[in-house]
């Protein structure tokens, strides 16, 4: 039978109502052999991973170098033109976490009722332009004020695409993926160091113009026009997507149905619903604590080129250095995602990579041998961003329908989260240079507790799961107060990721 009749057959079969649409749509794929799943797999996901994982990686790595930048401008004049002391670098810093935290929760539900694609491209222009127009201000004041508004307007991005992706992958698909889109920070560290070399170290006063100024403009500029293409190519749900045909469609969303039990539906619940549904579940409370503190424990990323400076190398062997331990990190972001996917671990990897960040935390603070040091700044970042690749994964994978809760939930994670940067600037002074003994030593600990909340909800999972296998053997429906009430739509042998 071609595919072609076997959609019509599909759709002449297909009952109205949603309800009756997600059942027929259940169905029609469930009986399908191994062979023929593994086949349309293979071919959906290679369109899908053609068409939005390039568009979300380039965007944002943009959106992280418009956002880091300030720590590559810090090395050249920028603290001195704007008059700058003490702590005013942290400040500018932890501003920019302040506006982001305000447009979080209400710009990733807004996500659920507009075109994703125009959305996030509208935001990316307009992150970009405020971006560039860092290179004007010419005060500590000015500065502060573009930061806040770069952060308000950067907020819709990122828990955004880990949204739109949760809505295109299956669970076990989600965590390799989102590794590959989080690359886009660790490319921008690792490509902003040798942009920010090349930059400050040949248009430094080009058309009587400071390097720090220029890095702004060229770097927002470019935001801006990738943003146009966004706008047009990004792609929405599988439903309303152009370059697959019906049938992948719709098999598009009968994976995401069998993964959980439940399609997504924009329109299932409201705003109001979305936040019930989420705070009631007690889980979200470990998981806020948990993506908290893991972005508590990156925060040396804000002040890495300063931290690697003290190795003794100048401003421009400074960020070249910076590259190699970014593309490190990339490299073993991949690499151990893949292992949580093909495993469907979370827990154990975390609890493995948040020891190395530990270690390397511990060595960093503990010498001042250039060679131990700049082996510890690898562990670092290797281990605490990895880590919090996976965790980003586990959020939406433990939050799977509908789609708004997910959405909410995954909003609402990264909203608190992002506060440990608000204060979390703060834990690197400049006075305590060159060992940073006190957030060296912070991190190291702060670090540890990610791996303690990591093993905390893999047991929650584990008894959660129990449940669930009691609940099947008895054929017991969960009553209305019952703690497992999501898996009221859960399909039979859903289960929990550890």
């Amino acid at each position: 039978m071609s595919k072609a009749t076997e959609q019509v057959e599909y759709q002449e079969t297909l009952p109205k109502g949603t309800e009756l649409e997600q059942d027929a749509l259940y169905q029609a794929y469930v009986s399908k052999n191994p062979e023929w799943h593994q086949n349309m797999t293979r071919g959906l996901l290679r369109k899908v991973d053609l068409h939005l994982l390039p568009f979300l990686i380039l965007m944002y790595l943009l959106n992280f170098l418009d956002r880091n930048n300030l720590s590559q401008a810090r090395l050249e004049s920028l603290e001195k033109d704007l008059g700058m002391e003490g702590t005013d670098y942290n400040l500018a810093t932890s501003i920019l976490f302040v506006g982001y935290l305000l447009m979080q929760l209400p710009s990733n539900l807004i996500l659920t009722r507009i075109r994703p694609s125009l959305f996030l491209g509208i935001a990316m222009a307009i992150w970009g332009v405020i971006s560039a127009c860092q290179a004007a201000v010419q005060s500590f004041s000015g500065l502060v004020v573009t930061r806040f508004f770069l952060g308000f307007v950067e907020a819709p991005f990122f828990p955004g695409a880990v949204m739109l992706m949760s809505s295109w992958y299956t669970r076990q698909e989600l965590s390799h993926r989102i590794a590959w889109f989080y690359a886009g920070s660790s490319l921008a560290n690792a490509f902003g160091g040798l942009i920010g070399a090349g930059v400050l170290g040949n248009l430094d006063g080009s058309h009587g113009i400071a390097g720090w100024r220029w890095l702004f403009i060229i770097e927002g500029s470019i935001t801006v026009g990738v943003s146009l293409l966004a706008a047009i190519f990004l792609p929405n749900y599988p439903a309303t997507t152009s370059w697959l045909d019906a049938q992948e469609q719709s098999y598009a969303q009968w994976r995401l149905m069998h993964d959980a039990g439940e399609a997504d539906d924009a329109k299932s619940s409201s705003i109001k619903e979305a936040l019930s549904l989420v705070f009631v579940d007690k889980r979200i409370y470990l998981f806020i604590l948990l993506q908290h503190t893991s972005l508590l424990s990156q925060n040396f990323q804000y002040f890495f080129p300063t931290i690697v400076q003290t190795l003794g190398y100048n401003n421009i062997e400074t960020l070249l250095i910076t590259a190699p331990v970014w593309i490190a990190t990339f490299l073993i972001s991949l690499l151990v995602t893949w292992t949580s996917g093909r495993t469907n671990d979370r827990s154990i990897h975390i609890i493995c990579l948040m020891l190395v960040s530990v270690v390397g935390g511990i060595i960093c603070t503990a010498t001042t041998n250039t060679g131990a040091r700049f082996f510890a700044m690898f562990l670092m970042p290797m281990g605490a961003v990895s880590a919090y690749q996976i965790i980003l994964a586990w959020v939406a994978n433990s939050f799977p329908r509908p789609l708004v809760k997910r959405s909410a939930a995954i909003a609402i994670a990264n909203m608190i989260g992002n506060t440990a940067s608000i204060y979390g600037s703060y834990m690197w002074p400049d006075s305590s240079g060159p060992r940073y003994i006190p957030g060296g030593s912070a991190t190291a600990a702060i670090a540890l507790v990610v791996a303690i909340m990591a093993f905390v909800i893999r047991k929650v999972h584990m008894n959660m799961n129990r449940k669930l296998d009691e609940m099947e053997s008895s054929q017991d429906l969960p009553s209305a107060s019952d703690e497992m009430h999501e898996s009221e739509t859960r399909t039979t042998g859903f289960r929990y990721i550890l």
